[in-house]
């Protein structure tokens, strides 16, 4: 019966993503899915899967890999001062900062938790507070990011917002889990040895810094160091977790964040989301619809009548989300938020199974909470895929501030306006700023192109800045702030280019735009070759990272646009590959290529795509 129940469960484990992809069922998570066929398939109805040791092994080993990547989900970037020192505008044209925001959001959480969890004890349905105010407070910050992936407004305000929300909502659960359950197993005087957990993390990091480049680059089809290196970090932070009596959950979480801040590339995180969602995290979730005993629950008057209270205070823990998130974008996509970070699952299984170990809590009541929890994942998805709605803001790829107003940066200007780009011009010559002024919706005229002038102006506030001034010198200055200031690209133009000036700015990340051998170029291309002439104007050349799954792992002759673009270079890591229409495409390769604007433009969205 062992053999069968595996078997059962991996062939589970295959057929329910495949069943949801010929039904088109994209609104509940596949967790979800495989919960509720572990519920058909368990003690609730056909009792066709048992409780045997290999199962329960490999569902162990897949929550601490959920942990794990729970852990590399999150984005170091969005938490950094630099990130959130200066406000972004939202699609209510408000000045946001997602940090501050998501910090009060996730605050009313906490105090709406506890005091839902007050409240059920008061009327006797669940007397610990603190394991009701953990669960609570939870949010499945996979779902958020799987579902913000999706509507592809991952880097908008409103989109980070809601992540660092959900960060919160997975961490700080965590990190009281482990108090709780540090105090309840009656080790509260070991408490302050979970400061060696956090060590043992920040030792493991700075030794495998720089090791790990050395990783990258020898690893093989049959060494796979960087995974092989994976796996020791998470046993070694369990072992060490146990070990100062921390749950085994918060040292695979640890051990993902240290993945994550050794910038491991996108084909080692490929590898290990194949690893876990491929095989040992379906199982877990499998097995776990099938632990849960609905007879029971149903059998049980008080415990049923827990459910729709269990449902309902999901909910209203969220609602201080949808308060706040009013007070910076607008109301319709602030309820879509605020119902999206209701969505709970990930860390209330493994907190109940906490609390199992710990008899805080009856087999019904467990099944109570994750049949509730299950209920709000079905729903939220749902609710907010059907509420949000994208704005023009929404849509905007990144903002683009150009200090220097003349022919070409207005050409320029109304391109990538007119592809969604947020644009911003300055100038500081009042000739030029009336000439152009009825032209340009977002045009600023400065008294002078002092650096004090440009900051207070928020002309460093944007994701590409653009020195087009007629003085050259004066361009290298102000290039240099804005990469000093954090700007992510910096370009800048040059009259005369000097190949010491070149190399110097390729080393600080700046990158140089020649307006005379440009012009050059492209007058004697007309002359020379009028066909080269219309091929350069007509398309468009583009270089793009392929992140969209859906194309890697597939031959270029395979991509059913290929015979719309023209694929020039393929850089794969430190090399540079010529393509055939048999190379085989791997995540993080960078390609050339180019084709009509309008397609090359689509192609380049669709590659890009996470």
């Amino acid at each position: 019966m062992e053999g069968l129940s595996l078997f059962l469960t991996v062939f589970l484990a295959l057929v329910i993503p495949i069943v949801m992809a010929r039904l088109r069922v994209t609104t509940v998570p596949t967790a979800v899915a495989e919960i509720i066929v572990g519920i058909l398939m368990g003690k609730s109805c056909l009792n066709l899967i048992t409780q045997t040791f290999q199962l329960a092994f490999l569902s162990n080993l897949g929550v601490i890999i959920l942990m794990f990547l729970s852990g590399m989900e999150i984005d170091f970037d969005l938490l950094s001062p630099k990130k959130h020192t200066r406000a972004r505008k939202s699609e209510s044209g408000k000045q946001v900062k997602p940090m501050v925001v998501a910090a009060f959001a996730f605050g009313g959480v906490a105090v709406a938790s506890v005091l839902l969890a007050l409240g059920m004890k008061t009327l006797g349905l669940f007397n610990d507070v603190a394991l009701a105010s953990i669960i609570f407070m939870t949010v499945a910050l996979g779902v958020v990011i799987a579902t913000l992936k999706e509507k592809e407004i991952l880097g908008r305000p409103i989109g980070q917002t809601i992540l660092l929300t959900a960060v919160m909502g997975e961490v700080i659960p965590l990190l009281i889990l482990t108090i709780y359950s540090t105090v309840n197993g009656g080790d509260a005087r070991k408490l302050w040895l979970i400061i060696l957990l956090f060590v043992a993390a920040i030792i493991l990091l700075r030794r495998f810094k720089r090791p790990y480049l050395w990783f990258a680059k020898v690893t093989k089809a049959t060494t796979q160091l960087d995974v092989r290196l994976a796996f020791f970090l998470i046993f070694a932070l369990v072992t060490v977790a146990e070990q100062v009596g921390a749950e085994n959950i918060l040292g695979a979480f640890l051990a993902g964040v240290v993945m994550k801040l050794l910038e491991p590339t996108q084909a080692t995180k490929d590898k290990l989301t194949s690893i876990g969602y491929g095989f040992f995290i379906p199982i877990f979730f499998i097995r776990t619809g099938v632990n849960l005993n609905l007879k029971l629950l149903f059998a049980n008057p008080q415990a049923l009548m827990l459910l729709p209270v269990l449902v309902i205070c999901f909910f209203l823990a969220k609602l201080p989300v949808t308060l706040t998130y009013m007070r910076a974008f607008n109301k319709r996509n602030a309820f879509a938020g605020g119902f999206l970070t209701a969505t709970t699952i990930t860390i209330v299984l493994p907190t109940l199974q906490v609390a199992r170990k710990l008899n805080a809590i009856t087999a019904t009541q467990s099944s109570a909470f994750i049949l509730a929890a299950v209920i709000v994942c079905i729903a939220c998805p749902i609710v907010f895929n059907s509420t949000f709605a994208l704005t023009p803001e929404d849509k905007i790829k990144e903002k683009v501030v150009i200090f220097g107003l003349n022919a070409v940066t207005m050409t320029v200007y109304q391109d990538l306006h007119d592809s969604w780009y947020s644009v911003q011009v300055l100038t500081c010559r009042k000739e030029k700023y009336d000439t152009y002024k009825s032209k340009v919706k977002n045009l600023k005229l400065l008294p002078d192109r002092k650096l004090d002038t440009l900051e207070a102006a928020g002309a460093f506030d944007t994701d590409i800045f653009v020195a087009t001034f007629t003085d050259d010198q004066a361009n290298l200055e102000v290039g240099r702030a804005a990469k000093q200031a954090g700007v992510k690209r910096v370009i800048v133009s040059q009259g005369k280019v000097v190949a010491d000036t070149v190399d110097q700015l390729r080393e600080e990340g700046i990158e140089l735009f020649a307006f005379n051998n440009l012009h050059g170029a492209m007058l004697r291309a007309l002359i020379e070759s009028p066909a080269v002439y219309r091929i350069i104007t007509d398309n468009a050349l583009y270089d793009v990272v392929v992140r969209n799954s859906a194309y890697t792992g597939r031959q270029l002759m395979d991509w059913d646009f290929v015979d719309q673009i023209t694929v020039s270079r393929i850089r794969r890591g430190d090399k540079w590959i010529s393509p055939h229409g048999s190379t085989v495409i791997e995540p993080g390769d960078e390609l050339i290529y180019s084709g009509p604007w309008r397609e090359a433009d689509r192609i380049h969205q669709l590659l890009s795509r996470e």
